[in-house]
């Protein structure tokens, strides 16, 4: 069953201050993991306009997103082009191999890069980055082995959960917020 939002470890919080470049899986991270195929055969999707937000945040600030799954998914592919998102990997066997990739191609190490999923498939990728977190609804063993559970579930505000706690820890929140209460 989902457990609650671990609270913000001093471990966490110092090692989401080192983020430069934060990936994240798709079903059951961005979405809530359903699949939805029409009898025509195609797969829909559906995401959350608070991750949505987060996400522009993140990259707002300087901190690149990436999105990294191993389904491919025309409607992701339009939800990433929605936001501004370049880095868009689908349908990658190796998550941990593509991230150690990005982030030598862009001169930073693993310590700062994180990466947020869900099951025991991204547990190599999530062990290889500075900073890992999952969402309260994840895989048991995922949420045993990462720096930051969130409250909520899978597509249901978790990346926001996880985009807010980065841009905190790295000084950014107050000026967010200035700019909506002035």
């Amino acid at each position: 069953m989902a457990m609650p939002n671990t609270p913000a470890t001093e471990t966490a919080t110092k090692k989401a201050a080192q983020i430069a470049l934060m990936g994240f899986d798709v079903d059951g991270v961005l979405t809530d993991g359903t699949l939805y195929f029409t009898s025509a055969g195609d797969e829909m999707k559906a995401f959350s306009s608070l991750d949505g937000h987060g996400l522009r945040l993140l990259q707002r600030f300087g901190i690149e997103v990436a999105i990294i799954s191993g389904r491919s998914s025309r409607a992701l592919a339009l939800r990433a082009e929605n936001l501004g998102i370049s880095s868009l990997h689908m349908g990658v066997e190796d998550k941990r191999a593509l991230m150690r990739q990005l982030v030598a191609g862009r001169g930073l190490d693993m310590g700062q890069a994180g990466y947020m999923g869900d099951d025991i498939v991204d547990l190599p990728i999530l062990r290889a980055c500075g900073f890992s977190a999952t969402a309260a609804d994840s895989h048991a063993e995922v949420i045993r082995r990462v720096d930051y559970v969130t409250g909520a579930g899978g597509g249901r505000g978790a990346v926001r959960e996880v985009c807010d706690f980065i841009l905190r820890t790295q000084g950014h929140w107050d000026t967010l917020m200035a700019g909506y209460l002035s």
